[in-house]
């Protein structure tokens, strides 16, 4: 006989392969852009070459999906640029770091966004923790949304590595409230929304428990 706590992992898994054949059907009823298609071997090599052979484009491409709808010449209505959507000043840092000319700082361009996106991604990553690789990856993006000092700084209040914990600090710290639900929106909609879409494209990356 089952064990309550094995009964609530079977449904758990039940909840979740429900979730990913509805997210897969809905991904085939919904075409790929055609940018997405055009530029697919592209993201495959920035990625792989910044994360590894396995990096885990599907979802670089979620992201870029979420942040552009693979649109080379998107301006946000705050100045954000091109498919990776950098802020002026964020670029200029980028290129900084990177020791980048300004000849080279080009935004608008779909091969330097993209690799700008995979290696931002990167550095944040490196830079966060969590207690599975989804979870990094969450934290990771968000900060790619509202900034890794707010999500340093709630992760000091939740003082726990439990993504869960620090998600409910968010507000909590020096960021204000009223920017939580689309910062933590933005990883959802990435990892559980939007990769689907592209498990075709590699190795995924999904949640193994929690919410």
């Amino acid at each position: 006989m089952l064990s309550r706590s094995d009964i609530r992992y079977v449904i758990a898994w039940l909840i979740f392969i429900v979730c990913v054949t509805y997210y897969m059907s809905e991904a085939e009823a919904d075409p790929l852009p055609a940018n997405a298609i055009k530029y697919r071997a592209t993201l495959t090599r920035e990625a792989q070459q910044v994360w590894g052979l396995n990096a885990p484009v599907p979802v670089f491409a979620a992201q870029i999906q979420q942040e552009s709808a693979w649109r080379t010449d998107a301006l946000s209505r705050v100045g954000a640029q091109g498919m990776a959507q950098f802020m002026p000043a964020t670029a200029k840092w980028w290129c900084d770091l990177n020791k980048l000319s300004l000849l080279d700082c080009q935004p608008n361009n779909p091969q330097w966004a993209m690799r700008a996106l995979v290696g931002y991604d990167k550095w944040l990553h490196d830079r966060v923790w969590g207690d599975s690789e989804y979870d990094r990856l969450h934290a990771a993006l968000r900060g790619y949304n509202g900034g890794l000092g707010h999500w340093m700084r709630e992760a000091a209040v939740a003082q726990s590595r439990k993504r869960t914990l620090i998600d409910a600090a968010c507000g909590k710290a020096r960021r204000h409230i009223i920017h939580c639900k689309e910062n933590l929106s933005y990883p959802k909609r990435i990892l559980n929304v939007y990769q689907p879409r592209y498990y075709g494209w590699g190795r995924a990356v999904m949640m193994t428990g929690g919410v």
